[in-house]
C-alpha cells in the first residue's frame, strides 16, 4: 500500500477519545464510499480510550509519525536477489528476465551483502584478461559445468588452475607439444589420444566438446593428475565464451554500497542521492533484509501523505511536517487559528461539543448505516468530550446525536457514562508527569508558548492536599519543555469544577484568570469544565493583556 492511494485520517497530538473515535469512524465512512482510508493516532492512548476500543472491539489506530512519505510507502522496483554462490552467468540471466541492470546479493537471512550490475559483468566480458584469470582461479569446477550446460564426468577436490584457457579442439596429438597447457582450462575435441596427451602435460581442467562420453582410460589418467573432466553442451566457441562467466558473483560484487532503509524519508533519500552517481540503490528494512530498489525517478514521482484532520485544525497540534502534506479535509469543533493550505480543502467546523457529533451527522446525511459497535464508540466520544453533557460546550445537537447513537448501540446513556467515567477518573498507577502529558495541547499566543493539560479525576480534594508535589512537577515540566506557561487543570464532574496549577516564568498570571479565595491555594473553580470554552479563553485574555 503506497501513500499516493491512501488517505490518513488523524486526530491531534496527545489523542483523546473524541479524536481517536472520530478518526476511526470517518475512515469507516470513507471506506464505505470506496476510498482507501486509514485511521491514525499521534501518540499513546489514555485509559478511557483504550477501554472503549476494547469494549467495542476496535484495534488501536496506527501510529503516524510524519506526514512525509518514507521509502516503505513508495512503490519500489520489485524484490529480486541472488546469493554469493550464484554464477555471473546466472546473475545475467536473472537480470534479463526481470529487465533489470542490477541484482542484490543476500546471505541466508536475506540480508544485503553486495550488489552486482551489468557494468560489473561487462568488466568480466570486456575487461583485462588479468582480471578474468584472477577470478577463474577461485571458481569451483561445478560452476563451469553449470555455465556451459555441461555434464560432469569426473570432479577432483585437488583441481589446479592458473586461470588461463587454451582451445585445442582441432589440434592433432602430434602438435600438442607446441602448447603450454599446465594448470590451464583446456577445451578439446572428442579424441582420447589428444585428451590423454594434455592430461600428461598437466592440464588443470578438461572440457570436451562434441562428445557424448569419455573413454574410461582418459578418466583413469585424469584421476592420476587431479584434473576434472566435463562434457560441454556447446561448441568450442561458445564454451570458451561462457566459462568466463562461471565465477561466483561474490568475486565481482560491489561491497561498499550506498543503500537506504525503509523508514527513511523520501526527501532525505533524494538529498543523499544527489551526493552520489549511482542509478539504483538497494533498500533494506531496519534489520538489513533486502526489500527492494529505489531510483531517482521513484523519489521524483513520490508524493507526501494525503491527510484528513479531525478534532483539530492547528498545524501545531498535528502530525510532524503536516505543512508538507496534502490536507484534503478538516472536521473540527475548535477555534480556527493557524490553518493555511496551498490548495482548497473541505473544511467543516461546527459549534458542537464533540467532533464525533459531526461525524455521526455525516453518516446520517449520506445515509450510511452506523454499525452497532461504531455507534457505541461514537457515543463514548460525545460523552467524553461533553463530560456527560456537563460541559458548557454541549449543544442540543450533541444530545440528539447521543440519543440516536445510544439507540443504535443498545446502551443506556447514564449507565454507560458511569462505567466509562469510572475508568477515566481512575488515576491509580499513573505518575504526575504521565497525567500532565496525557491530554495536553500546546498553543502559541502572542509571545507566550503555552500548554494546557486537563486531567479527569474522581474528586479534586486529593490534588489539593498534595499541592507541593504537584507544583514541583508542573514547574519541572515547564522548564523541561521550555514553556512560558504550563497550565494543569484537575477536573471532577462529581465536584462540578476544577483546580488549577501553573508553572513557567508567567505562572503568576494564572491567578488573574482563576483567582483563589481568600486564605486558600488552588481553590475549586466551580463550573470550570471546558478547556475550549472556558480555560483557554480566560488564559488567552490574560496573556493578551500583558502582551
Amino acid at each position: 500500500m503506497t501513500s499516493s492511494d491512501t488517505i490518513y485520517i488523524t486526530g491531534h497530538l496527545h489523542p483523546d477519545t473524541d479524536s481517536v473515535a472520530s478518526a476511526i469512524a470517518y475512515a469507516f465512512y470513507k471506506r464505505a464510499l470506496g476510498i482507501r482510508a486509514v485511521p491514525c493516532r499521534l501518540g499513546s492512548l489514555n485509559a478511557e480510550t483504550r477501554y472503549l476500543l476494547q469494549r467495542f472491539h476496535f484495534e488501536e489506530p496506527m501510529l503516524l509519525k510524519d506526514a512525509r512519505v518514507t521509502l516503505e510507502e513508495i512503490k519500489l522496483d520489485p524484490l529480486t536477489y541472488i546469493t554469493p554462490e550464484t554464477t555471473i552467468f546466472e546473475a545475467l540471466q536473472s537480470m534479463n528476465r526481470e529487465n533489470h541492470t542490477y541484482c542484490g546479493v543476500v546471505d541466508a537471512d536475506r540480508k544485503l551483502i553486495g550488489l552486482v550490475t551489468k557494468s560489473d559483468i561487462a568488466a568480466v566480458g570486456l575487461g583485462d584478461t588479468a582480471y578474468n584469470i584472477s577470478i577463474i582461479t577461485k571458481t569451483p569446477a561445478e560452476n563451469f559445468c553449470r555455465t556451459i550446460d555441461g555434464r560432469m564426468i569426473y570432479d577432483d577436490p585437488e583441481m589446479h588452475l592458473n586461470g588461463k584457457v587454451s582451445i585445442i579442439a582441432m589440434t592433432s596429438p602430434d602438435n600438442l607439444c607446441r602448447y603450454d597447457v599446465r594448470d590451464r582450462i583446456v577445451i578439446i575435441g572428442d579424441d582420447p589420444q589428444a585428451q590423454k596427451a594434455v592430461l600428461r602435460e598437466g592440464a588443470g581442467l578438461l572440457i570436451v566438446v562434441w562428445a557424448s562420453d569419455i573413454d574410461p582410460s582418459v578418466i583413469e589418467l585424469a584421476k592420476e593428475h587431479h584434473c576434472p573432466i566435463m562434457i560441454s553442451g556447446h561448441g568450442s566457441m561458445n564454451t570458451s565464451r561462457y566459462i568466463y562467466f562461471a565465477p561466483p558473483v561474490s568475486l565481482i560484487m560491489q561491497k561498499k554500497l550506498v543503500s537506504f532503509k525503509t523508514n527513511e524519508l523520501a526527501e532525505d533519500v533524494g538529498a543523499k542521492m544527489m551526493r552520489s552517481r549511482f542509478h539504483i540503490y538497494p533498500v533494506t528494512d531496519p534489520s538489513g533484509r533486502l526489500t527492494g530498489y529505489v531510483a531517482r525517478y521513484h523519489i521524483m514521482n513520490s508524493e507526501n501523505k494525503k491527510i484528513i484532520m479531525v478534532d483539530h485544525n492547528e498545524f501545531s497540534q498535528s502530525v510532524r511536517a503536516i505543512e508538507k502534506a496534502r490536507v484534503l479535509e478538516v472536521i473540527d469543533h475548535h477555534r480556527i487559528n493557524d490553518f493555511s493550505t496551498t490548495q482548497p480543502v473541505s473544511f467543516r467546523n461546527e459549534i458542537v461539543g464533540s467532533t464525533a457529533t459531526i461525524v455521526a451527522t455525516i453518516f446520517r446525511e449520506n445515509q450510511i448505516p452506523i454499525p452497532q459497535n461504531l455507534a457505541g464508540l461514537l457515543l463514548g466520544a460525545i460523552l467524553s468530550d461533553t463530560m456527560n453533557f456537563h460541559s458548557p460546550t454541549t449543544t442540543q445537537k450533541d444530545h440528539r446525536t447521543a440519543n440516536i447513537l445510544a439507540a443504535l448501540a443498545d446502551l443506556d446513556i447514564d449507565t454507560f457514562a458511569d462505567e466509562m467515567f469510572a475508568v477515566t477518573a481512575d488515576t491509580s498507577g499513573r505518575s504526575l508527569p504521565e497525567m500532565i502529558t496525557q491530554d495536553m495541547k500546546i498553543y502559541d499566543i502572542r509571545s507566550c508558548k503555552l500548554s494546557i493539560s486537563q486531567v479527569m479525576v474522581p474528586s479534586v480534594g486529593h490534588f489539593r492536599e498534595d499541592s507541593a508535589e504537584i507544583q514541583n512537577s508542573v514547574d519541572t515540566f515547564a522548564k523541561k519543555k521550555q514553556l512560558d506557561l504550563s497550565v494543569v487543570v484537575f477536573t471532577s464532574i462529581m465536584d462540578n469544577g476544577s483546580i488549577v496549577y501553573a508553572g513557567g516564568n508567567r505562572a503568576p498570571w494564572i491567578l488573574e484568570a482563576f483567582p483563589d479565595r481568600d486564605g486558600e491555594e488552588h481553590s475549586l473553580q466551580e463550573g470550570l469544565l471546558s478547556r475550549k470554552l472556558q480555560i483557554l479563553p480566560k488564559v488567552t485574555q490574560v496573556i493578551e493583556s500583558y502582551d
